[in-house]
């Protein structure tokens, strides 16, 4: 085992699912160490956006001002379909952000190992080591210089999609339906930017569009096309012909200048059986992955960590498994918002559904701003920031934090 013994908590990977719940457990007095392959701060694919619920996460655990000072604010919603738009604000003045993933994870970490975690990079794990009772007892990992293992009395596994503590244990997989990948790019002098963020709706795709600080433009290209492209030169091609074929953003984009590599993620979807094993507790990605049409995936992250963290804190104090109650938590917290993403799908995935879908909203826009505001985790935010707001347009939820287990 690592020389310095067992840690009480292992947190493996540094986005945000991973940064928030070392940075709970740090602040609850845990010996906890944070560890990720990557070197930070990183490029990281991503929609660039931060819903009004998960800002109101970060302004909870005290790290909102900082993401505040370097992001741009976002206060609504604008979604295109076949034939069809609609645009809304957030209520109540609520407003989210925008900013690079590259800035936000390099906050959060900062931040966890402000409150006390330590922090090592560019250490890939292997495996989980498993003690003779089952029990997830710590990981094998290799760096630059060794190989060698660390010993903890929980781990939680906040690695990714492609998570191989959670594939090691069979607790999740790339779904087999959908089969979507996004490719996601930088763009500068992007005409006719809003304050708000934006989703082009399309057969068998959407285009997610996001304003940045400094005049730069998010954009995430997803589709589920069966000969996507492999070749860097083919990739940009392939963006900038999604956007000179979509009616709203050719005119936009036709001056407009990418400034990065394309960044290609897929298969998005992933399923999960299960939230951890004894000893592991899976956040972020690794707990399963939705296409997150609704913009939100931050805030399953952000919420994640925190649940992690918490399911990770009662295990340490009782020295039993926490993972069914993580999953219980996890179902109660997000079950809405996820059959929400599904519903969302199944209707781009379907050019008869997307058809009438596009119709309706053209002559009815309510149930498409109501979406702006569940996608948005509006009730979140209010809670959060005591603005009720009434029971209107974005009164009712069902997953707007009505279901919060605290």
């Amino acid at each position: 085992m690592d020389d310095a013994g067992q840690l009480d908590a292992l947190v493996v990977g540094a986005g945000p699912a991973g940064s928030i719940a070392a940075l709970v457990l740090a602040r609850a007095g845990v010996r906890v160490r944070l560890i990720d392959r990557a070197r930070f701060p990183r490029d990281k694919l991503c929609g660039d956006t931060l819903n009004p619920g998960a800002l109101s996460i970060l302004d909870r655990l005290g790290v909102g001002a900082a993401v505040r000072a370097r992001s741009r604010p976002v206060t609504g919603m604008t979604v295109t379909g076949p034939g069809a738009r609609v645009t809304a604000d957030y209520p109540d003045g609520l407003c989210g952000v925008s900013m690079t993933r590259r800035d936000l994870d390099h906050i959060l970490l900062a931040a966890a190992i402000a409150s006390g975690a330590q922090f090592e990079e560019r250490l890939t794990v292997r495996e989980p080591i498993i003690d003779d009772g089952g029990r997830v007892a710590g990981v094998r990992l290799a760096s630059a210089q060794r190989d060698y293992a660390i010993g903890a009395r929980v781990v939680i596994g906040a690695d990714g999609r492609g998570s191989r503590l959670a594939s090691h244990l069979k607790l999740a997989s790339y779904a087999r339906q959908p089969r979507r990948w996004a490719f996601g790019a930088y763009y500068t002098d992007v005409a006719g930017m809003t304050a708000h963020g934006e989703m082009h709706i399309k057969r068998g795709g959407y285009i997610g569009v996001a304003p940045l600080p400094g005049g730069m433009t998010n954009v995430s290209v997803v589709s589920d096309g069966q000969h996507l492209p492999t070749r860097h030169a083919d990739q940009q091609a392939f963006v900038r012909r999604a956007l000179a074929d979509d009616r709203e953003l050719s005119d936009r984009f036709a001056k407009a200048t990418c400034v990065s590599r394309v960044a290609v993620l897929g298969p998005l979807a992933v399923d999960a059986r299960g939230s951890g094993a004894p000893g592991l507790l899976l956040a972020g990605d690794a707990a399963g992955f939705v296409d997150p049409m609704t913009g939100d995936g931050l805030r399953f992250a952000l919420r994640g960590g925190e649940l992690a963290a918490e399911a990770a804190l009662e295990e340490l104090a009782s020295g039993r498994p926490a993972c069914d109650a993580l999953h219980a938590r996890r179902a109660r917290e997000f079950a809405g918002k996820w059959r929400i993403n599904r519903a969302l799908r199944s209707i781009v995935g379907s050019s008869w559904a997307l058809d009438r879908a596009a119709m309706i909203s053209k002559w009815w826009p309510a149930p498409v701003e109501y979406l702006i505001g569940v996608a948005g985790d509006v009730g979140l935010a209010r809670e959060v920031t005591g603005k009720t707001g009434g029971t209107g347009l974005y009164g009712g939820n069902g997953d707007n934090g009505a279901n919060r287990d605290r």
